[in-house]
């Protein structure tokens, strides 16, 4: 980039310009206006206008040099990887921590610690749970390995997952409730029309316990069932999901 003073009979304006090449063709185009000399002297308080100029453009090659700067890193094809040792790392996951955040998942975790004042990091685990879920549905322990693949390494260990997982079942309402007011503000939800499906699982065990109880059953088994309820906006996105027979108040949950 350059400066450029185009000079006529009772003033002078200062622009700055650059040479661009389109195909295989070179010309010049303006990339600032900065003023005429008069709008300029006023503006720098008796400042030389052109000395201003110059300044302001070194300035604008620095930052231009800086962002275009190449970095170089050095391989040596001799050297041993050793035995064990991490040296990939999976960064799929920070698209989804973006939503995550805008959420606002890891408020809502905050709010729980205070309540329940465990020592583990419920926001670290329950972001790992949801990318582990979308990324690669597996097992609770697999999940807990293949974290290690991330960028960000996990700061809890697999006990701490268990022990995450009693809260967050006993919090689930008040998570999707304040999951779907945070939602709000990231996408306008179709709240028209709910979709609601319900659907049960059986146990093995005999005895009835909590929502665990002798029921219908979809498979015509005479074991304890418990049933899970789903509703779901216009859209298709859920609204809630839990036991069918929970006294929760989904118009209560959509209130704006």
């Amino acid at each position: 980039m350059r400066l450029k003073v185009s000079r006529s009979k009772n003033s002078a304006s200062y622009y700055v310009t650059k040479t661009v090449y389109e195909n295989k063709k070179e010309r010049t185009i303006t990339v600032e206006k900065l003023g005429t000399e008069k709008q300029l002297r006023e503006k720098l308080n008796g400042q030389n206008p052109y000395e201003w100029a110059k300044d302001y453009v070194k300035k604008l090659n620095e930052k231009e040099k800086e962002e275009s700067r190449q970095v170089i890193i050095k391989r040596t094809q001799s050297k041993l990887i050793n035995r064990g040792e991490q040296v990939s790392f999976n960064g799929g996951y920070l698209f989804l921590q973006r939503l995550y955040h805008d959420l606002k998942l890891n408020r809502i975790c905050k709010d729980i610690s205070d309540r329940y004042k465990f020592s583990f990091n419920l926001d670290s685990i329950l972001s790992r749970l949801i990318y582990g879920r979308i990324l690669f549905p597996c097992s609770k322990l697999n999940t807990y390995q293949l974290s290690g693949t991330f960028l960000e390494q996990p700061d809890f260990e697999l006990q701490h997952i268990y022990r995450a997982l009693e809260v967050i079942a006993k919090e689930s309402d008040f998570i999707q409730s304040e999951l779907y007011k945070n939602s709000l503000a990231v996408s306008k939800r179709n709240n028209k029309i709910l979709y609601y499906d319900c659907t049960n699982y059986f146990f093995e065990i005999e005895q009835e316990e909590g929502d665990k109880q002798y029921g219908p059953s979809k498979e015509n088994r005479p074991n304890p069932i418990v049933e899970m309820g789903l509703f779901m906006d216009g859209d298709g996105i859920i609204l809630y999901i839990g036991g069918a027979f929970r006294n929760i108040n989904i118009l209560n949950l959509t209130k704006k």
